[in-house]
């Protein structure tokens, strides 16, 4: 019988996604590039699966470090964002399949062979799961042998902000706080290698560690406060929030007016904490 897991209830509305467009490989895979060099260096028809990709900046950037002759196959589980990150990765030069191609999947139960790639990459994807011992364990499944998987959680609890406007402290309370009524994980970040340990793996197999993520420069402000101004105007953030008592509308309406407040400041800063492991299969 196949588990019920609890669903992404945030969804794949560009009020969500559109600050995930920042990201790179180089700014949210930093880890993994050069254990990808190396890899390619043995083999350059790397297989590379990136799970959970969202609109597709990571999958392609990771697309364009394996050429010309590695493949990445992106996954998630919305037709419409998967359409996007294709887009996506036709925009930046790339060949859709012979460069890159995306599948609809469930990190839970994916649709491929064991150890059927060489890479596994996920971002941003346990965090927001009930099982994420389960999802490492078929992370695991189809990677092969003296394969890598990657992973980087945001650690919720580990937020900074300048100016510590009331306003934007009680929104990252509320961010918080819906996470967890989703089903999600406040403290990713911090559990990865207990989760990996979980799935089965030793822990000599795993190379862990933290990075950070820096909004400071004036597009990084806009293009982070600007979507979360649209989540909290539009998102399921807002309505799950009021649902539940956490907010009010005058309350949403206070960390809309502190977002620009905050993009507008040339001194503001706002530093996340991911955790980081590469783990290699046994």
């Amino acid at each position: 019988m196949t588990t019920q897991h609890t669903a992404y209830a945030i969804g794949h509305a560009p009020s969500h996604t559109k600050h995930h467009e920042w990201r790179t490989a180089a700014n949210s895979a930093p880890r993994l590039l050069p254990h990808l060099q190396k890899a390619l260096a043995s083999n350059p028809n790397l297989k590379l699966l990136d799970i959970g990709c969202g609109p597709g900046t990571i999958s392609a950037s990771l697309a364009q470090h394996l050429l010309p002759s590695g493949n990445v196959l992106a996954t998630d589980i919305a037709d419409d964002v998967l359409e996007r990150a294709k887009e996506h990765a036709i925009s930046q030069g790339l060949s859709v399949p012979d460069n890159i191609s995306f599948q609809k999947a469930s990190v839970y139960e994916l649709p491929f062979s064991d150890n059927e790639f060489d890479i596994v990459h996920a971002h941003q994807v346990l965090c927001h799961l009930d099982d994420p011992v389960a999802a490492t364990k078929e992370m695991l499944r189809v990677c092969k042998p003296g394969g890598l998987i990657s992973l980087r959680e945001a650690d919720m609890r580990m937020w900074c902000f300048w100016p510590e406007l009331p306003s934007l402290l009680k929104f990252h309370a509320l961010m918080v706080e819906v996470m967890l009524a989703n089903g999600g994980q406040d403290k990713g970040g911090r559990k990865l290698v207990s989760w990996v340990m979980g799935a089965g793996v030793k822990r000599e197999a795993i190379e862990a560690g933290f990075g950070t993520w820096c909004y400071s420069a004036t597009e990084d402000r806009k293009a982070w406060g600007e979507s979360m101004i649209e989540r909290l105007r539009t998102g399921q953030m807002r309505q799950k929030g009021i649902e539940l008592g956490l907010t009010t509308e005058e309350g949403v309406e206070e960390m809309v007016e502190g977002w620009k407040r905050w993009i507008e400041r040339e001194d503001a800063m706002l530093g996340i904490v991911n955790g980081e492991v590469i783990v290699r299969k046994a």
